[in-house]
């Protein structure tokens, strides 16, 4: 039996984005379409419904949100424990912005504001270390960019969680949990068209902290890395599923 990759929604984008690119879920499906064969499972968690058991899928994506992980609704709260029922049962994992935010609660860290302001568009990203899903190419990374939009973080990391990269505004940009669980703050599955569309929604607010968001759309770039990391995880899931 061929298991499906499960993609846990925990928001949408912004009403420009959605429009022309389609929903989180969508965005995802279209990077990891060329390399996952098997059904994609999409679960709205703010609508309560039911998520999988761990033995029922070959892998679960925690997309990101416009939701604030302090406010701690019970569907965050239901999906926070199951994700520390997977990670137990070594189901793999990659949880994206807020879902990066959920999984450092889940494990025993903690997420919040992050002190140094509002992180958006296409940073420099550093990678610290080696690894097979975030940074497997040794030596410098070759698209050294990523697409960024948060106000939130994780603060503290839980035990055992290892830094895998890190950008200016934020020093958890990419994070391994455990021995298959990831968490980037980064969205993979966004390009340059679609942080365009959170720029431009969100200009007054970036204007009132000091930001230029037409800096910021002047100097966003297309990366690979993006989708490349969803590819590789979807890859990692196909070679564990039945």
């Amino acid at each position: 039996m061929k298991l499906p990759l499960s993609v846990w929604t925990t928001g949408a984008p912004v009403p420009f984005a959605e429009a022309s690119h389609g929903s989180f879920f969508a965005m995802i499906a279209r990077a990891v379409g060329q390399v996952w064969s098997g059904e994609l499972h999409d679960v709205d968690c703010t609508l309560g419904q039911r998520l999988p058991a761990p033995h029922e899928v070959a892998g679960v994506i925690v997309t990101g949100s416009p939701a604030r992980v302090a406010s701690r609704d019970p569907w965050m709260l239901s999906v926070e424990a199951a994700l520390r029922t997977y990670a137990a049962s070594r189901t793999p994992l990659l949880g994206i912005c807020f879902g990066h935010q959920l999984l450092g609660n889940a494990l025993g860290g903690y997420a919040g504001e992050n002190p140094r302001g509002r992180e958006m568009g296409t940073p420099d990203i550093e990678y610290l270390e080696h690894d097979e899903l975030v940074n497997p190419e040794e030596g410098p990374a070759p698209a050294p960019f990523v697409v960024m939009t948060h106000l939130d973080s994780v603060l503290q990391l839980p035990p055992g969680a290892r830094v895998l990269a890190r950008t200016q505004l934020e020093p958890h940009a990419a994070v391994r949990f455990s021995e298959l669980t990831w968490g980037v703050q980064y969205h993979p599955e966004m390009n340059a068209d679609v942080i365009a569309c959170y720029i431009q929604d969100r200009s007054e607010a970036i204007r009132r902290e000091g930001l230029d968001p037409d800096s910021l759309l002047a100097s966003r770039r297309d990366s690979p890395a993006g989708s490349e990391l969803l590819a590789r995880f979807a890859r990692l899931c196909a070679s564990r599923r039945g």
